[in-house]
């Protein structure tokens, strides 16, 4: 039971938490106003603006500044790894999203050019990283955040 009280009262995880959900909303709305549309994929999936990754780690980096210290060990570990996630949302991940995309168009072409159907069941997943500004926006996200829940329960 302690350690649930201890869960509910650690403003770094919920300002983490937060961030993250606050941009999957703006993700989804964000979708529905360009595509009309209302998507599951958009509010729990990966890709798109902004980056719910980068709002995360940047909320939890920025409340562990704020709560612990700028020179505490929890902001340096969180900071690292706000760095490390950023990058790779930016670059393997946006990369990888390239490929699949590029491997879906050819599995495709090869199945209309010869007529053999590939045992691939599902198209690769295509949106699984961000460009530079989504990931500034999540990142700038999560910096508000973090402010606002550390201003709010202060």
């Amino acid at each position: 039971m302690e350690i649930l009280l201890e869960l509910l009262q650690n403003r770094i995880l919920w300002a983490g938490v937060a961030a993250w959900l606050l941009a999957q909303i703006l993700k989804a709305i964000s979708n529905v106003i360009i595509t009309g549309k209302f998507s599951w994929e958009r509010l729990f999936g990966d890709g798109g603006m902004p980056s719910g990754h980068s709002a995360t780690v940047s909320a939890v980096m920025i409340s562990a500044g704020l709560y612990k210290g700028w020179d505490s060990a929890t902001f340096a570990v969180a900071a690292i790894l706000a760095i490390i996630v950023m990058h790779d949302a930016m670059n393997v991940r946006l990369e990888s999203g390239k490929q699949a995309h590029l491997l879906n168009i050819m599995a495709e072409t090869f199945e209309e050019l010869t007529g053999t159907d590939l045992p691939n069941d599902k198209k690769l997943k295509e949106l699984l990283g961000h460009t530079p500004l989504q990931v500034a926006c999540g990142c700038a996200l999560g910096i508000a955040v973090a402010i606002a829940v550390f201003f709010l329960f202060k």
